[in-house]
């Protein structure tokens, strides 16, 4: 979850790198262009343990699609979500902004899956095509502008296609706004949270070292922004869920508190909406 959001593991290395994709007008470097190297790395074949074990059995749990669909996979990053799409047996596109991370996507994925570099904002992308269903995993707090992609995602989707997307918990996971504490006479481990109601642009230093010189943003938004948006795209929430960390402390006289507050304070929100039925008005008979 691009912290940045998004989201080392035990993997095998990394295949030689390959420019696959076909040579293509120069495009503006994204700092997602620049964090590739480091993000690749970080995530890895079969991404970190919160992809396998929460995040991308969750999503796809959620979307309930069948073999053979057509999956959008939305800020792909370097396709993580899509392999594990195509290990379902599904018809795969990945879409991300980065040249970069698509190079890496490309380089660890089967040629089956479709990999584009372009803007989610841009309807143009896919015009005139549509999608059984479609996923984005931990990008969409890094997106300046929610409204553009979510009116494409509508138009992108068939009637009854499910988009799921997952972000970091928007009322609890604040970079530098919200912390763990901890209440020495209660004996519990709590979350503080500074602020949630303001509509917020946060650099974080992407790799997270003192030493790095490259920021990504992260956008934080209360709840009802992302509602009102979906709304304004003619996208309804069909299931709203909820997920912990699956993480334990080790043994320690806090670690029972610890594990009791991850559990207590999710990790991530998850939202499976659907584009909403257009209501006609019947016209009074005279």
């Amino acid at each position: 979850m691009k912290k940045t959001s998004r989201t080392p593991s035990s993997r095998p290395s990394r295949k030689p790198f390959k420019k696959t994709a076909k040579k293509a007008p120069a495009r503006a470097v994204t700092v997602w262009d620049q964090a590739a190297r480091w993000y690749d790395a970080l995530v890895g074949v079969y991404g970190t343990d919160h992809h396998r074990d929460i995040i991308m059995p969750g999503v796809f749990r959620l979307m309930n699609s069948r073999k053979g669909d057509r999956i959008l996979d939305l800020a792909c990053g370097q396709g993580v979500f899509s392999r594990y799409l195509a290990s379902k047996g599904m018809q795969v596109e990945g879409l991300d902004a980065s040249e970069e991370l698509i190079q890496y996507a490309q380089s660890r994925s089967k040629p089956s899956i479709k990999f584009h570099v372009a803007d989610a904002r841009k309807k143009e992308v896919f015009e005139k095509q549509q999608f059984d269903a479609a996923a984005c995993i931990l990008a969409l707090q890094n997106m300046e502008k929610l409204e553009p992609v979510f009116q494409n995602v509508a138009q992108w989707l068939k009637p009854e296609a499910r988009f799921v997307f997952v972000i970091t918990h928007p009322c609890f996971r604040i970079p530098r706004q919200t912390h763990w504490g901890w209440d020495e006479e209660k004996k519990i481990e709590y979350r503080r949270v500074d602020r949630y109601a303001s509509e917020l642009e946060i650099p974080i230093i992407t790799p997270p070292i003192a030493s790095s010189k490259v920021f990504t943003m992260t956008y934080h938004r209360p709840l009802q922004s992302y509602l009102e948006a979906l709304f304004q795209a003619g996208l309804g929430v069909e299931r709203l869920e909820e997920w912990v960390s699956g993480k334990t402390s080790e043994p320690g006289k806090r670690a029972k508190a610890e594990n009791r507050a991850r559990k207590e304070i999710p990790l991530f929100m998850a939202f499976c909406v659907r584009r909403l039925p257009v209501v006609t008005k019947n016209k009074s008979k005279k």
